[in-house]
């Protein structure tokens, strides 16, 4: 299978030294290969994406010496495409309407058990109070539209993953139990967006005929959410390389809002390709 890897950032601000050694890394292992690398902008959330911070995109990358195969893929114009998937997931009564806010969810959380975790890859874990009331015949066209998580998982059998990142390296068999108790019945499509990154990601990736997706530590614990999508969508499965991040001096994640880390400014100081290469170096 010919190596096709991909980086996705979102136009919603500057890249960062943690996007620079993700997108280099994706490039370096494909050419390494004899493969492709890809480019897809992530820009489903329209309320904040930027064409001035795509624009910057395309800039940075091509500063520091990274070139792509083919034309990028943006989001925003495969919104048909997310919405016939949903359609389908609908249709096999996998999907439920939810009406809950982000303090709804917390009130019915308000006495948690001891020991059972309160956030998830997807954060607040919801507790499935709309999970049970009467759905419309017809999928909402703008609505929070949720997974019936147990509901899939009976219907895919075993899930796992291939793993090549340093710290989970192997075979990852996914425990569907404590994928019910840890993620719970994630937002599939969002009011303000038609869809979410979940759902967008496995689809995008397929499209794209991506072999490995290389990317941040921190979505490692979503990959049992792309796995169980792929299996219930009937799409293909890719390697998983999830990397270190890059941190300040202070052991914190670096961020979009550390614009003072930006590959722009940099730049603007005299930087060169080498030396950011230098600064994300193991």
């Amino acid at each position: 299978m010919n190596l096709r890897t991909r980086f996705a950032p979102s136009p919603t601000g500057p890249l960062h030294l943690g996007h620079a050694y993700s997108a280099m890394m994706a490039h370096d292992m494909a050419r390494a290969a004899g493969g492709e690398f890809l480019l897809r902008i992530e820009d489903i959330d329209q309320t904040r994406a930027r064409p001035e911070w795509e624009a910057q995109i395309y800039d940075d990358l091509r500063w520091l010496g990274l070139d792509w195969d083919g034309p990028v893929m943006r989001q925003s114009d495969r919104m048909a495409a997310y919405d016939a998937a949903l359609d389908d997931l609908w249709a096999r009564g996998l999907l439920y309407v939810c009406t809950c806010n982000r303090r709804d969810i917390q009130a019915a959380m308000s006495a948690p058990q001891e020991g059972v975790p309160t956030h998830g890859p997807d954060g607040l874990i919801y507790p499935g109070t709309c999970r049970d009331k009467p759905q419309p015949a017809a999928r909402p066209a703008d609505a929070v539209l949720r997974l019936r998580l147990a509901d899939c998982l009976a219907e895919t059998g075993p899930l796992s993953f291939e793993e090549t990142g340093p710290a989970h390296a192997g075979q990852i068999t996914i425990d569907p139990a404590r994928m019910i108790a840890e993620v719970g019945d994630i937002v599939l499509a969002r009011r303000d967006m038609g869809t979410s990154y979940h759902l967008s990601v496995v689809l995008d990736d397929a499209t794209q005929a991506i072999s490995d997706v290389i990317r941040g530590e921190d979505l490692f614990a979503a990959t049992q959410i792309h796995v169980l999508l792929q299996r219930i969508l009937g799409l293909p499965t890719p390697r998983y390389h999830h990397h270190r991040l890059i941190r300040d001096a202070d052991g914190k994640r670096l961020a979009k809002r550390d614009d003072a880390r930006a590959i722009g400014k940099y730049r603007a100081d005299g930087c060169t390709p080498a030396d950011i290469r230098q600064m994300v170096k193991p």
